[in-house]
């Protein structure tokens, strides 16, 4: 199972001065692009540039919503009731910069000791499952351990999309069909590792859904109704985005394209 627990490793502390509203006059969505900014000039590995990128959710009403996407595919979101677009931008950008700084600490690179103990927890997530616990070379703990090892060195916020590809990989089904076609992981880890997260790997997996929803009518409404609320509740929690997100956006390219674009309401 390629998913990483939420708690203690992986999870965003919350810290009440850096969720003031005052900002101490920062203008927060400025700081943020120069926090990468700075980051690129200083040589990170940012593959896509230091570009920060806003999504704002369409609506004629507040609150709004809107969700920003960091250099390496972290994804946050604006965790206030907002009565303007403006202060959603703002609200997202706060936690986002919040994060980015956090994530300069040592404790936020992927190192051996950090390995054991995400491998370790990853372990307990499955809860009993003696043929997912062990880290051997066929199962998802040791693609995990696989992929830690491979990026040794590089900081959370820099792995996020690579996580979130083998995350969405196994919640859609095609890591087994790869183990079942026989593809070892390291032909897995390698093949995915330099491929970004695009439009044709979500159409790809909407096509998958819309197959599913053909088989068994009915599932993805529910899948979708489903995903919606988890990242309603992951935003206002203040947590990373990416995963959810990418979730509720992939069931909802497939539902469109089999009604035409009608919504459904969670």
């Amino acid at each position: 199972m390629m998913v990483y627990p939420e708690e203690p490793i992986w999870s965003i502390p919350h810290i009440p001065a850096l969720y003031d509203d005052g900002d101490y006059g920062v203008n927060v969505v400025e700081a943020l692009q120069e926090f990468w900014q700075m980051k690129a000039a200083r040589g990170a590995d940012l593959k896509n540039g230091a570009l920060v990128i806003y999504e704002s959710i369409p609506s004629t009403s507040q609150p709004y919503v809107c969700y920003v996407t960091l250099p390496g595919g972290s994804c946050f979101g604006s965790f206030q009731n907002c009565p303007t677009k403006a202060e959603a931008r703002r609200s997202s950008a706060k936690i986002a910069l919040m994060n980015s700084v956090f994530n300069e600490h040592p404790s936020r690179r992927i190192s051996d000791d950090f390995i054991e103990k995400a491998v370790t927890e990853a372990r307990a997530s499955f809860k009993g499952d003696q043929n997912q616990e062990d880290d051997g070379p066929d199962t998802g703990i040791g693609a995990f351990r696989f992929m830690l090892e491979t990026n040794k060195g590089r900081t959370m916020l820099e792995f996020q999309e690579l996580m979130t590809v083998f995350q969405l990989l196994h919640w859609n089904g095609s890591l087994k069909a790869m183990r079942e076609r026989q593809c070892s992981r390291q032909e897995v880890v390698a093949h995915y590792s330099n491929r970004s997260l695009d439009d044709e790997m979500r159409q790809q997996m909407a096509l998958d859904w819309i197959e599913r929803e053909h088989e068994n009518p009915g599932l993805l409404s529910r899948e979708l109704a489903i995903a919606e609320r988890e990242l309603e509740t992951a935003r206002l929690a203040g947590r990373e985005l990416r995963f959810p997100k990418e979730k509720k956006d992939i069931l909802q390219m497939a539902h469109n394209q089999l009604t035409g674009g009608s919504t459904i309401n969670s």
